[in-house]
């Protein structure tokens, strides 16, 4: 078993990774929704803004402000340079266990946000900027999954991503369907929410022109093959989870491995009849609470585990 503190940054590594391309994805497209002079720039704004935590919404003359803030500030925990900038820090301390294609990776696009001209190359393209950043953390994703040998410590960074992933398209259901059930969004707005999942084309290419509430929330939610989905991230967790589990004696304690083989049945046992009939915003708040509880087991069993625990009798 690996150290604590490797797995913990790892783990952090691809946590952060995952909130950087996805806080990137959601500014461009409220950005590229005020070239639309309907509604549809003010619901963007907020079911973005809404599936960050921030409950104000922005009007359509401070959006710019509002990507640039979340793009560049250094006091908003959930910015993309502030994101970037914390996983590089758990890359550096773990230096000798990612290989020097990822961290060279990670070091340009650390360099391109926190450096001097950052906020001007921002102002003169913010959206070729954040699509440039969108791009260098696919690079490092592809760079890790090529690169890095798929053993314990690839496994703790690809499970920190795939947690991330689902709370945060979670929170992004919330935000669009959750509260206000499935109407009052229009279909331009409705678009905007499949490019915050990164699902636009994949959606198209299985239900045509049709875009309708219901089929958004069984793609994103019980797409089994759409890497973006709940479900497919809740059986990537399982996964990688019960890998990791199968190392170590006392895993059992706090049962991560249970605890993700639950959340990924229920993700595979519930269909859209069940969610029509309850309704999304119960589902998302558990699957949300559920990551948390598993993060939570996470570090009692691999990070914070009691010391008798680290020696043998």
């Amino acid at each position: 078993m690996m150290l604590a503190r490797v797995a913990d940054s790892l783990y952090w590594v691809g946590r952060y990774v995952e909130r950087a391309e996805h806080v990137s994805r959601l500014a461009d497209v409220m950005l590229n929704a005020t070239l639309d002079r309907s509604n549809a720039a003010n619901q963007t704004a907020r079911i973005a803004l809404g599936a960050l935590g921030d409950t104000v919404t922005a009007s359509e003359q401070n959006l710019y402000d509002a990507a640039r803030v979340l793009a560049l500030d250094l006091e908003d925990s959930n910015s993309v340079r502030v994101t970037v900038a914390m996983a590089r820090e758990n890359a550096r301390q773990v230096r000798d266990q990612i290989t020097t294609e990822m961290w060279e990776r990670l070091n340009m696009l650390y360099l391109r946000v926190t450096g001097e001209s950052a906020g001007r190359t921002f102002d003169r393209g913010s959206s070729a900027f954040l699509h440039e950043v969108i791009a260098d953390l696919h690079l490092f994703k592809g760079a890790a999954d090529s690169t890095m040998s798929h053993g314990e410590g690839w496994r703790f960074l690809v499970l920190g991503m795939y947690i991330e992933r689902a709370q945060l398209v979670a929170r992004l259901l919330k935000a669009a369907f959750g509260e206000g059930g499935l109407g009052g969004n229009d279909h331009v707005t409705l678009m905007n929410v499949l490019r915050m999942g990164c699902a636009l084309e994949p959606y198209l290419r299985t239900y045509t022109a049709e875009i309708e509430p219901r089929h958004i929330l069984d793609f994103l939610l019980f797409g089994e093959d759409f890497p973006r989905s709940i479900r497919f991230s809740t059986a990537r967790i399982e996964e990688h989870m019960a890998e990791i589990a199968s190392h170590v004696a006392f895993a059992g304690r706090a049962r991560p491995e249970r605890l993700a083989g639950r959340l990924k049945a229920r993700l595979e046992f519930t269909d859209l009849e069940d969610l029509e009939s309850t309704g999304a915003g119960a589902l998302l708040t558990s699957v949300m609470g559920d990551c948390t509880r598993i993060h939570e087991a996470i570090y009692q069993t691999f990070v914070a585990y009691p010391l008798e625990m680290r020696l043998p009798a």
